[in-house]
């Protein structure tokens, strides 16, 4: 069975809906149809860049290639978690601590997978690696950007909180670890609810895909089973790693709060 290929007028018409969303938003003055009209327009023009980029990648294939692809992903996901923090790190921290945390997570749970799980030949092949990566990456990314969220907020609000334990003799790592464990809880939320509800409340993407394009329902479910658990470990690790290392950068050598390492809010 082949997958029936989309017209553009059937990308039109479904493009009708965000219209009518965006005229909707402006009669009921809620102010988001520019930003509805405009993320509306990137998602197609990256798309189908991205598209192209592949076509390409995957004829010509070659592990200098996909590394590069992978790294590329892997940066604007970095840039991604910074811009949506509410207070980020400053400096280069706030991109390198989110970027790291996906390159020590995301990376190695999809190389992990692509040799000792599906063992494609060459263990790189594209057509494997990168959408694989892809789906790990933007789930990694939501867990570590609220998890970081919910730190660098909670060390705001709870500055005399964190200052008192300091002053009666904690560590840095004792008078911030509640505070760590929640952030971590909260980048964990996501993942959590997916794979709660997948198979009774939703179907999942790639699941959905594969039966679209022909494969037997049984196949697209192990495929599914495998993607989530993969994300679960990859979340779950990036999270860990993100938290601790801006929670160790909230504080100096001399285990002092240092919120001015801190930007001030975005609103």
């Amino acid at each position: 069975m082949n997958a029936i290929v989309l017209s553009p007028l059937d990308l039109a018409l479904a493009a009708l809906l965000v219209l009518a969303l965006a005229g909707l938003s402006w009669h009921m003055r809620i102010g988001v149809e520019r930003q509805l009209l405009v993320s509306a327009a990137r998602s197609t023009l990256q798309l189908f860049l991205i598209g192209l980029v592949l076509k390409v990648l995957f004829d010509n294939a070659h592990l200098v290639w996909v590394a590069l692809m992978a790294g590329v992903m892997i940066a604007v996901a970095g840039r991604e978690v910074m811009v949506r923090q509410k207070r980020r790190l400053l400096g280069w921290r706030g991109f390198g601590v989110g970027t790291l945390s996906m390159f020590v997570s995301s990376f190695s749970v999809t190389v992990l997978a692509l040799v000792l799980v599906i063992g494609t030949t060459p263990w790189y092949a594209p057509q494997y690696a990168i959408p694989l990566l892809g789906m790990i990456l933007g789930n990694t990314m939501n867990g570590i950007s609220l998890g970081l969220d919910r730190l660098t907020q909670d060390a705001a609000q709870k500055r005399q909180i964190l200052e008192s334990r300091l002053a009666l003799g904690q560590c840095w790592q004792r008078a911030i670890s509640d505070s760590r464990r929640e952030a971590i809880r909260v980048g964990l939320i996501p993942i959590v609810n997916a794979m709660s509800a997948a198979g009774i409340v939703s179907l999942p993407g790639m699941m959905t895909g594969q039966i679209l394009a022909g494969t037997p329902p049984v196949e697209a479910v192990k495929y599914q089973i495998l993607v989530m658990f993969l994300i679960a470990g990859g979340t779950g690790l990036g999270t860990v790693v993100a938290v601790s290392l801006a929670a160790r950068r909230l504080f100096d050598e001399r285990h002092r709060l240092r919120l001015d390492r801190l930007g001030t809010p975005v609103k």
